[in-house]
Order: C-alpha cells, then sequence, then structure tokens
C-alpha cells in the first residue's frame, strides 16, 4: 500500500455508505417524524388517519424501533406536506434561512437559477480567482488526460489527474478503494482530494473522472473554483478511443455496453453542458482540441486576466 494517508478496511466488506448506524439513523428518523408532526400541530392519531398508517406502527417509528417501509414513510411526508428526502436526510437539521432559500429557488425557472447561482457566486465565491485553473470533463474517452497535457505544457502550469491525486491521497488504487469501500466512499475521497488541489494549486489543468459530476458538492466546487471544460464526442467515439487505447473492458460480458454509455452519457449530459467552455472532439486530434481549446478560452490570457 502505498505512503500517505492510509485508509483502514475490511477485505470482503463493504461499509454502508451512510454517516451513522442503522439503529442511529432509525432513532434520528423517528425523531425528525415525531419533531415534524409536532410543527404541525398532529397528533398521532390524525397523522394516522391522514397518511393510512396504524398509530401503533407510528409510535414504533416515532421511538427508533420500527424499520418502516419506504412507501409508508412516503405516505407519511404526503401527510404532512413534506417530501420524502427531508423526512430521510441524515445530519442535523438544516437552517431556517437554507430550508427557505431552498423553497424560493424551487420557484424559479431554469434560467433565474443559473442567473441565481451567478449572483451567489459574484456575492460570496471567488469568481476572480477561478480563471487560474481549467478543469476537463467528460466522459471516458473524450481525450481529457492527452489534451490535458497538451494544454499544460503549452500554459506552463501543473497537470493535475484527479483520479490519480485521490488514489495518492487514499493510498490505494481507484479498483481497490471501489472494491473495498463502494461509490460513495470514494466520491468522499475525491471531493477531498479536489479541494487540496484547489488549495495547493492557483493555476493547474485538473483532469476529472467522468462521474465527478455525479456528486453535486464535488461538481460545485468546480464549477466555483475552476474555468471548466467539457470535451465532448458521441458514444461510439468514446468507446472507439477506450478499446483503442487496449481496453477491452467496456465490451467484456455485456453486449449491451453500447446502450449502457449511451443512457450514462444522456444520464450527464445536463451536468456536463452546465461547463463554461464545451469542445466536441469526435472528429479532432488532441492537438486540434487543445487549439480549439486555447482560442475559445482566450489563449493564454486565461491565466492572468482576472490576476487582480
Amino acid at each position: 500500500m502505498a505512503q500517505g494517508t492510509q485508509v483502514a478496511v475490511k477485505r470482503n466488506h463493504r461499509p454502508c455508505a451512510a454517516a451513522v448506524p442503522h439503529e442511529e439513523f432509525l432513532r434520528q428518523l423517528g425523531e425528525r417524524v415525531r419533531n415534524a408532526r409536532a410543527r404541525r400541530g398532529m397528533t398521532r392519531r390524525a397523522l394516522a388517519q391522514d397518511s393510512s398508517v396504524s398509530e401503533r406502527y407510528l409510535a414504533q417509528l416515532e421511538t427508533g424501533q420500527g424499520n418502516i417501509s419506504i412507501i409508508l414513510l412516503r405516505q407519511i411526508a404526503y401527510a404532512m406536506n413534506m417530501s420524502l428526502a427531508d423526512i430521510v436526510r441524515e445530519g442535523d437539521e438544516p437552517p431556517i434561512e437554507l430550508s427557505l432559500i431552498d423553497e424560493y429557488l424551487r420557484r424559479l425557472q431554469p434560467g433565474q437559477l443559473s442567473e441565481a447561482r451567478e449572483l451567489l457566486i459574484q456575492r460570496f465565491g471567488t469568481v476572480r480567482e477561478r480563471h487560474g485553473r481549467i478543469a476537463l470533463i467528460g466522459l471516458r474517452g473524450a481525450g481529457k488526460t492527452t489534451v490535458g497535457h497538451l494544454l499544460a505544457d503549452h500554459l506552463n502550469i501543473p497537470f493535475i489527474e484527479l483520479t490519480g491525486q485521490v488514489e495518492t491521497d487514499v493510498g490505494m488504487k481507484t479498483d481497490e478503494i471501489f472494491s473495498l469501500s463502494g461509490q460513495a466512499a470514494y466520491r468522499r475521497y475525491e471531493r477531498r482530494s479536489l479541494e487540496r488541489v484547489i488549495d495547493q494549486h492557483p493555476k493547474a489543468v485538473i483532469v476529472t473522472g467522468g462521474g465527478s459530476v455525479s456528486d453535486p458538492a464535488t461538481y460545485e466546487m468546480l464549477l466555483s473554483a475552476c474555468l471548466t471544460v467539457w470535451l465532448k464526442a458521441t458514444p461510439e467515439e468514446h468507446m472507439r478511443r477506450v478499446i483503442a487505447q487496449g481496453d477491452s473492458r467496456p465490451m467484456a460480458g455485456n453486449p449491451e455496453a453500447m446502450e449502457d454509455l449511451r443512457r450514462i452519457l444522456r444520464s450527464r449530459e445536463g451536468l456536463y453542458a452546465k461547463a463554461d467552455v464545451t469542445v466536441d472532439t469526435t472528429r479532432l486530434s488532441p492537438l486540434q482540441v487543445k487549439e480549439e481549446l486555447l482560442t475559445r478560452i482566450g489563449g493564454d490570457t486565461v491565466m492572468t486576466q482576472h490576476a487582480n
């Protein structure tokens, strides 16, 4: 195992992604339901009637003794005019201000949400600092690593592959982390590594994993602290490039691999599209992508235009 921060895990055991043990989660869940009912001035009998869940079941739930089904919990949430996500979330109650802001933002149109986010970043974020870093996002096979090296060499700034940084920080290979700890744990490690990279490198080309955008906290950090670039390609081109690199795993034992790839791309397309710049790499060589990207981001001036 590599030197650095070591993570103790038991082989063949995948820890639960939850931050607390199951028993504690059930206790917190019961307390949250009880408090929500109290805030609404509802008796247990009234909640039982409105939710079609027996009082006895509710009593067990509120005392942390009931491992309730998701369907019944959904009925309880609807009866109290709450979202299911609000009931099952982990951790402390959010500040009242955050809840009010969330409700206000939910009323905005998509375009207004984008504008609201930009206003928040301008007021509380670090917009002037983010242009020193360029983050390349996109599916595997988009050419991020090759283009990233070319771009970093051209701009004479560090090249950082986030996957490798995670492996160094954790002291394991990526496959081992996923196998032993699961994807949720990997995303937490990835977020911490990215935060450290941003703190230590005011200028860098950062290449992210294809799934980095799936974690909201990680992606928000990228969007706020980096000039983000989506290297885009067709699913067929992604697959062709991966196999050309000598990796046949995407097709091994999976006749639906191409359809899976299309589904992944469709599900992430809205996230990738939030990038500052999009470059379609389908018919371009890495050198052409680099030149196109330098043109789109303003060449060398991108590293100094917000220095003051």
